[in-house]
Order: structure tokens, then sequence, then C-alpha cells
């Protein structure tokens, strides 16, 4: 599966979320540690899902740019 993911910059750090995976989040000093850092969280999440016996999301987000004039 796919998941769209957010990553914000944060004090010192960034940070990333699954908007599709609710309560899932990673932290890393670069794009590509965090990146890599939540694909390891949402499988673990997931695999918590399904040893819960409980569904696992579907993804739905979209992610996407935006350009605006500032």
């Amino acid at each position: 599966m796919r998941y769209g993911i957010v990553i914000e910059r944060a004090e010192g750090n960034l940070c990333a979320y699954a908007p599709d995976v609710p309560g899932c989040v990673a932290t890393g000093a670069t794009i590509a540690e965090v990146r890599d850092r939540m694909a390891d969280a949402i499988a673990v999440h997931l695999d918590g899902l399904r040893d819960d016996g409980l569904p696992i999301p579907e993804p739905r987000a979209v992610c996407d740019y935006v350009i605006v004039a500032a």
C-alpha cells in the first residue's frame, strides 16, 4: 500500500504523520531519515492493527502542492 505522509519542520528536527493512519508519527533529522522512519512506523502500526483484528485503513489522502503568489 502507498500512504501519503506530511513532513513538517519542528524545533531541531522534522516530524511526519500519515493522515490515513491516525496516531502514527515519526521524527528524523533529514527528510530521508523521517521518510524511512515513517515507513517503518506505518508498517508496525498496521501489524498492530492486524494483531488486534482491526481493519487496515485504505489510503485516501492525496498529496499535492499549490503555487500561491505572495
